[in-house]
């Protein structure tokens, strides 16, 4: 009975110990909430006369440390379909109309995965689930997936938008990660990520199809331009897969700063097969032979002026520099593949001079994205593709 009662105090010891270590382990959690600062920063920094609620002046902010606020401020966001308006701050300590303002339209379904939104509101639900156990981010964060599946083409790709909208939003989206962040979710959920372990059976599988639709379809629209496989666009028509235009300035054309994206992230699926691979393989011919040398893009401060989108403080120019790394213009012209260029009025334009200075130097013209590839490529291709090294062909 004596041992009994030592055993017994000893155990309740270790329980009260994991205990008190799980209740520091979770009050010292922190949560990154970086995929959230796109949103973030046009809140508070680009007009937008349909936001549901704007800034209040010297808007107070959560410390990341706080994830079940701040995952609070996500549910209350939530719209009714499971999907999420853009270009909000999660970390805002939102004022009491505010968030009155927030649950009153939830029935409002102007819902996106634009500006990394959606699948990164989800993930963190996932993540603070993990840490508390309450259900109720369990539940948003299933609505969550939900609403991806729903929104998903049946031949496989995601909208800008869900609902369908008019215009654009309609096509299948690259921009702005949108594709690529609902597939790295998905791929998280079926590789049995820690934080998505609730996850049942019927729901995994869903999600294994969709992603693997989603695959099916990243191939499908690849670019054959001029014979040869290239890119992608940063939109595809939802219907016929090929090259689509989005914004006025944003035409259809070989986009290599979201084609970079898709790339690695093929480059990361395990044994892949041979649609795949020469996928990759046509890709990463492609950034090597559209390489741009000797270039360099310079931003310097010039005359403050307000535009009818934001004010405008700075301006870039093109530069000769032969010591500069290979860099790629963001768009190459379909069948011509020359560097391309536009503006708000649509017309395509063939160096970064003719923008108007608005548009130069308030989007990424040019990138280094597709050198990321060029790096990971030697070690992918000895592993997949030991016999054809594509950066030794003529």
């Amino acid at each position: 009975m004596q041992s009994f009662s030592i055993n017994y105090r000893i155990l309740a010891f270790i329980l009260a110990v994991f205990s008190s270590v799980l209740t520091n382990a979770q009050s010292n959690a922190i949560i990154n909430t970086k995929p959230f600062q796109d949103g973030v920063n046009h809140w508070y920094h680009i007009k937008d006369e349909t936001n549901i609620v704007n800034p209040v002046p010297n808007q107070p902010q959560y410390p990341e440390s706080e994830y079940q606020k701040i995952a609070d401020n996500i549910l209350y966001f939530q719209r009714d379909n499971g999907g999420w308006p853009k270009n909000y701050d999660m970390r805002a300590v939102l004022t009491q109309d505010q968030i009155n303002d927030v649950v009153k339209t939830k029935s409002v379904l102007h819902t996106t995965f634009d500006n990394s939104t959606t699948y990164t509101h989800i993930d963190y639900l996932a993540q603070v689930y993990t840490l508390t156990k309450n259900d109720k981010y369990k539940v948003g964060c299933l609505k969550g997936i939900d609403f991806i599946l729903k929104a998903q083409f049946s031949n496989g790709g995601w909208p800008q938008y869900f609902p369908l909208e008019k215009g654009y939003s309609r096509h299948i989206t690259f921009n702005d990660g949108a594709y690529i962040g609902v597939m790295n979710l998905l791929k998280k959920i079926i590789n049995k990520n820690p934080n998505y372990e609730f996850i049942d059976a019927k729901t995994q599988r869903k999600v294994s199809e969709g992603y693997q639709k989603g695959i099916d379809c990243i191939l499908k629209m690849q670019i054959v331009d001029q014979g040869k496989l290239t890119a992608w666009c940063q939109q595809h028509d939802e219907i016929t897969l090929l090259p689509a235009w989005a914004r006025k300035f944003e035409p259809p054309s070989i986009c290599n700063g979201e084609s970079a994206e898709i790339v690695l992230f093929l480059m990361d699926i395990k044994n892949p097969d041979e649609k795949i691979i020469q996928s990759i393989q046509g890709a990463v011919k492609w950034f090597s032979d559209s390489k741009i040398y000797n270039t360099r893009v310079e931003t310097f401060q010039a005359p403050e002026f307000e535009s009818k989108y934001k004010k405008v403080t700075d301006d870039c120019r093109v530069v000769i520099d032969t010591t500069a790394p290979p860099i790629w213009t963001r768009y190459y012209e379909l069948e011509t593949e020359k560097p391309l260029f536009c503006d708000r009025d649509s017309k395509y334009l063939y160096s970064l001079a003719e923008v108007s200075r608005e548009r130069r130097s308030g989007y990424a013209w040019y990138t280094y994205n597709p050198a990321k590839v060029l790096k990971k490529y030697p070690e992918w291709q000895k592993k997949w593709a030991p016999n054809e090294d594509v950066l030794k062909q003529k």
